[in-house]
């Protein structure tokens, strides 16, 4: 019976090496059809905002003197604040898009106390120029015609006429004032 049971033993460990044999053959044969459709299908590839955009208006409309809680009003909550430069705010906008090149730009605010110093940082585009930017990648889909020419209307019948139509009672006047919306109180 020893025997038997080494036999048996033998040939299920021959079945599992050519089990594992054939799935593997299976997984290459797989992946050539998987680099096939990988090369038809393009992902979605999202476009990474990160940061407060800071427009040319914006930084225009900052003045010497001006308070903290002003300065945040205009630009926004900033990105970075230090414990080691609490006089100086970080307004950092970053856009990352597929096949471009990552946009950043950078405004820092110092500020002497709890009022406005300065401000530099690089030059910021208008509201008009950045919204402008954003639509300004990718493939655009063709826009269909949305109007027909008089020869594609011929093809469909005119929609019958209306039958003369009885005259319209006369209309019942609106009441002039409303009863309350709640009940009175008791």
């Amino acid at each position: 019976m020893p025997d038997k049971a080494r036999c048996s033993a033998r040939l299920g460990l021959v079945f599992l090496i050519g089990a594992s044999m054939a799935a593997l053959a299976g997984c290459s044969s797989l992946n050539g059809a998987s680099n096939r459709i990988a090369g038809i299908v393009k992902p979605y590839k999202v476009d990474v905002v990160q940061g407060n955009f800071v427009s040319r208006e914006q930084v225009q409309a900052l003045q010497p003197g001006m308070s903290r809680q002003q300065v945040r009003e205009i630009l926004g909550t900033p990105l970075v604040t230090s414990l080691f430069h609490a006089d100086r705010w970080e307004y950092v906008f970053t856009l990352k898009r597929a096949g471009e090149e990552i946009q950043t730009r950078k405004l820092t605010v110092f500020f002497k106390g709890d009022v406005l110093d300065r401000s530099e940082g690089d030059e910021m585009p208008t509201e008009t120029e950045f919204v402008a930017t954003l639509g300004a990648h990718g493939d655009k889909p063709k826009v269909p015609v949305l109007e027909a020419t008089p020869d594609q209307l011929s093809k469909y019948p005119a929609p019958p006429k209306p039958a003369a139509s009885a005259p319209k009672a006369p209309s019942v006047p609106l009441p002039s004032s409303y009863p309350p919306l709640e009940a009175p109180s008791r």
